[in-house]
């Protein structure tokens, strides 16, 4: 549970339901032609809407997950945990039906990073090994280190120049409220180890893909190419990492000893599983509304926000339909992926899984970025779809939301995978200016929560599914 509301957020949300019956009003003044929704849905879309803007339900989900489960990486006794979490919550939300389909991966174990400067100024300093790494082995890597400024800077390198040394790429992620920063940095943690051991580097070090100053690495997953040895990878924390280009401008030679005892055992499987509950459509049962985010999380932190945010609100949302007298005409599918942090495998089963049943999504969307207000949203459907877009858009305006009517959006994280194959897209864009502060990290905890945030999060999202659900339209070419 949290605090209680204030007064003035009391007072906010009164006003912010007014300015929705107001769109509501002016969209029931038009005429009948112009609306993709019956009279009868609007007041239902009224209820929901005032429902999802008093409810704490999206906030004790996500508060329930981080606290009696925690941080989950795919095939640890923590996800078998999250999995049974889901179907149980589920289940007690009112969903009809419940159940998981299997996904298998391989073992990996983090272990621990010992990193230190040994010259010209010994330090110790604060590293992460990325995700999937391999080990150092029995003894630490003493060497010396080679900076590079980017990713491309090690690429130009010439052939084994770094043979018996470490590559350091220092390159900085920056801060953007749609998260622009991320692209531009995190190609280096995914293929930066595998460049560096084609040019015969011993190991690979890079500044975390963040954009927060504390004293805490961020993980990911990291890349390996056949072929190419295979040589650890760890990302040093912000401050630490300046530290190392400190010492670089002494025009000195630099000494790094790395100690790395994560195990990746390819020959050991591991399963997980994606968590998919339906609300059944009462008069189209077989058409869906998708809603998905990833259940698993790396094992750091709690994973609050990558994604246990996604995972409380598309359940809350879902689960605010559910209390309706009368189900909506469609299905609303919620999908909690697998796997997502180790590279969607989650996504990639369930395409196979339901490759007969992907023509009959009939829009789809997910929540995996961001820690504050939704400020614009967009969608992929077909030119006959886009006048209900925009009646969409008019819903979720009075919550803060603007609509971008370029029509090119594509499904986030996991449902990539599935509006690839031709299921409409639907994209909110929340404010992500803070998000790679704790992304990956220990930092990744309900305190970063907003519950506000939250609440108006789940309520575009609860509007958009009854919309979607019920829109006299279609969505697909």
């Amino acid at each position: 549970m949290f605090m209680k509301k204030s007064v003035t957020y009391k007072i906010l949300n009164s006003l912010v339901l007014s300015s929705l019956m107001l769109a509501l009003t002016m969209t029931n003044a038009n005429a009948a032609s112009k609306s993709f929704i019956s009279t009868t849905d609007k007041q239902q879309l009224e209820q929901l809407t005032a429902t999802a803007a008093n409810s704490d339900l999206s906030y004790e989900i996500v508060e329930s997950l981080t606290t009696e489960v925690g941080a989950r990486m795919i095939g640890t006794e923590a996800d078998k945990r999250a999995i049974k979490w889901a179907v149980d919550k589920m289940n007690a939300l009112g969903f009809d039906k419940v159940w998981t389909e299997e996904v298998t991966h391989y073992q990996w174990i983090r272990g621990d990073v010992k990193a230190q400067i040994l010259a010209p100024f010994p330090h110790r300093v604060e590293a992460i090994a990325l995700g999937e790494s391999v080990g150092t082995g029995e003894q630490a890597i003493k060497a010396e280190v080679v900076h590079f400024k980017t990713l491309d800077d090690l690429k130009a390198a010439k052939s084994n120049s770094l043979t018996g040394k470490i590559a350091f790429v220092s390159y900085r992620m920056e801060r953007h409220i749609a998260g622009k920063g991320y692209g531009k940095a995190v190609g280096a943690r995914v293929t930066g180890a595998q460049v560096a051991a084609e040019k015969g580097a011993l190991a690979f070090v890079m500044r975390s893909v963040g954009t927060d100053n504390n004293r805490l690495g961020h993980t990911g997953v990291t890349r390996y190419k056949d072929g190419v040895k295979r040589i650890p990878a760890v990302a040093l924390s912000n401050p630490d990492a300046d530290l190392l280009v400190n010492q670089f401008s002494r025009n000195k030679p630099v000494e790094f000893s790395l100690k790395v005892t994560a195990m990746r055992n390819e020959s050991v499987q591991v399963k997980g599983a994606n968590v998919i509950g339906e609300i059944t459509g009462s008069e189209l049962p077989d058409e869906i509304v998708a809603l998905g985010a990833h259940l698993d999380s790396w094992d750091v932190g709690t994973g609050a926000i990558d994604d246990g945010l996604g995972v409380a609100m598309v359940m809350a949302a879902t689960a605010h339909i559910a209390k309706l007298e009368q189900r909506p005409k469609r299905t609303i599918r919620v999908i909690l992926f697998a796997g997502e942090e180790v590279g969607l495998i989650g996504a990639k089963q369930y395409v196979i899984d339901h490759k007969d049943e992907l023509s009959k999504h009939v829009i789809a969307v997910e929540w995996d970025f961001g820690l504050g207000k939704i400020y614009s949203m967009q969608a992929n459907v077909s030119d006959a779809a886009k006048p209900a877009i925009a009646e969409l858009a008019s819903y979720v305006a009075p919550l803060g939301v603007g609509f971008n009517a370029a029509n090119k959006a594509r499904g986030q994280s996991d449902m990539g995978a599935v509006t690839d194959l031709g299921v409409p897209a639907m994209n909110f864009a929340p404010d992500g200016s803070r998000y790679f502060d704790v992304h990956h990290t220990d930092n990744d905890t309900l305190d970063k929560v907003s519950p506000e945030d939250l609440q108006q999060n789940t309520s575009v999202y609860t509007i958009f599914a009854y919309f979607a659900a019920q829109a006299d339209v279609k969505f697909r070419n």
